[in-house]
């Protein structure tokens, strides 16, 4: 266990008689610190650098559990979104949030509170004086192209297998091109549609940039998960997530905050 064994060693020190420590977790005054990674460039869902606090919508979710829970001490920092799971994977981090899907190998690998924090609500971006309202109708259009084996390009590739008469191709890049450009792009003609989750944020910029684009209704709902690191210890951690989770969807606090930072109420949508 290398991140017990360095963490017992930067502790070593006269007078520190007994302190237990696992997967990077402390235990002070019986309350347990829990290191949380944070997507550090997805604002408005998180973002924040390590040695910035942390903002967005999955930290003021974490805050909110957080005092619901005073046996443990959320410790949040910004991570590149590889080296979430990777820190997670290793004991580095006890929790990661980033607006993780639910998923076969996740929940294998590590445990997930069965309450998710939020939804990815995945919508249709077009010009406003177009009649491009749901996946059918993007049938013969030039589709902003999705990043190979991401999200988007995971739900586009099963819609086309459910619907293999339907004439809509997206073709997979790895171009990295931000979203706001690619608005630009639709606004300007390259492209007739872009497909995005909305809790990035896109709405804010189309507001900002005074974009003619409309979103469409939501074409598909993914609930969005905190991973905690898969331990013995944890499994409380995540029934206590659970229990702070479904209280905070039912006292509204969730929707508050979704209404702060996406302008809209995606609890609706969570099953």
């Amino acid at each position: 266990m290398p991140a017990l064994n360095t963490t017992l060693r930067r502790l070593a020190a006269p007078g520190i008689v007994a302190l237990a420590l696992i997967s990077g977790s402390s235990f002070a005054d019986g309350v347990r610190t829990i290191k949380i990674a944070t997507a550090a460039e997805s604002k408005p869902l998180s973002w924040g650098a390590i040695g910035h606090e942390p903002q967005g919508y999955e930290p003021d979710v974490l805050k909110a559990v957080n005092a619901k829970l005073p046996q443990y001490k959320f410790v949040m920092e910004g991570a590149a979104d590889i080296a979430q799971e990777t820190g997670l994977a290793t004991g580095k981090y006890d929790m990661a949030t980033g607006g993780y899907y639910k998923a076969p190998a996740r929940s294998k690998q590590f445990l997930i509170p069965d309450a998710p924090m939020g939804a990815s609500l995945m919508k249709i971006y077009s010009r406003s004086d177009s009649n491009i309202n749901t996946m059918q109708d993007l049938a013969g259009k030039k589709i902003v192209p999705v990043t190979a084996g991401g999200g988007v390009y995971k739900f586009v590739t099963q819609w086309q297998q459910e619907h293999p008469d339907a004439d809509v191709t997206v073709k997979a890049s790895s171009a990295g091109v931000p979203y706001p450009d690619r608005l630009k792009e639709v606004q300007n003609g390259k492209y007739d549609a872009l497909i995005l989750p909305s809790n990035l944020g896109e709405q804010t910029v189309i507001d900002n940039q005074k974009l003619a684009i409309k979103a469409s209704e939501p074409v598909a709902v993914n609930n969005t998960y905190a991973l905690i690191h898969r331990s013995a210890e944890n499994q409380a951690l995540s029934d206590a997530m659970t229990k702070a989770l479904q209280e905070l969807k039912a006292d509204g606090t969730l929707d508050k905050l979704a209404q702060k930072w996406f302008g809209e109420d995606v609890t609706k949508y969570m099953q």
